[in-house]
């Protein structure tokens, strides 16, 4: 845009522009162009947002080539994190997830050193999971409830193996099954099966 009439504001503009000084100037052109540079290069976003996906990718192939482990046992689907974290998923939709809770909370119990720490920890274990109308209270028999708080007077790392016994077979007769039928263990079966044919029909 340019005029040469008088009053005309582009002209007033120009000579606004004449007044700054040069670095000022040759600041805002570098500014502009690496604008530009950013503004025509979206490729930048969409690469990094491919990268995450393909880490996400890769972490969910080898997680449901690992799930179809879980279905040979308990404990295969015990030892594994991912298990552990789709089985609690699971459990959630259930409302019962307060079992696995107080399962991996005694798991951690048993590898404390302290006397002192396996005192405190052992009483807030108890009142958490344990004792009667407890705030997520396990389904273990009054016997056993009864026991537990007998063993909290000498808390050992082994105060807990009765009620965390209890608590591990009703999760494997009873929830462990449902887990397997489930929609979303299915699917990951599936998809690390169908994985599995296509690998072996490539080689």
């Amino acid at each position: 845009m340019s005029c040469w009439m008088p009053g005309c504001p582009a002209l007033s503009m120009c000579w606004g522009l004449a007044a700054l000084p040069i670095t000022c100037l040759e600041r805002a052109k570098d500014l502009k162009s690496r604008l530009g540079i950013l503004l025509h290069k979206p490729e930048l976003g969409h690469r990094i947002g491919t990268s995450s996906k393909l880490q996400l990718g890769s972490r969910w192939r080898d997680s449901s080539q690992e799930a179809l482990e879980w279905r040979e046992s308990f404990d295969q689907l015990l030892k594994s994190k991912s298990g552990v974290t789709a089985f609690h998923t699971f459990l959630k939709t259930e409302f019962s997830e307060e079992n696995l809770d107080f399962w991996l909370a005694c798991e951690d119990f048993k590898k404390t050193r302290s006397k002192t720490k396996l005192a405190s920890k052992a009483n807030r274990i108890f009142e958490e999971f344990v004792q009667s109308e407890a705030p997520r209270e396990v389904n273990i028999d009054h016997e056993t409830r009864e026991l537990t708080r007998k063993n909290l007077s000498g808390a050992t790392s082994t105060c807990f193996n009765e009620a965390q016994a209890k608590t591990r077979t009703l999760m494997e007769k009873d929830s462990y099954p449902r887990f397997l039928k489930s929609a979303s263990y299915q699917d990951m079966t599936k998809q690390a099966t169908s994985r599995g044919i296509s690998k072996r029909s490539h080689t």
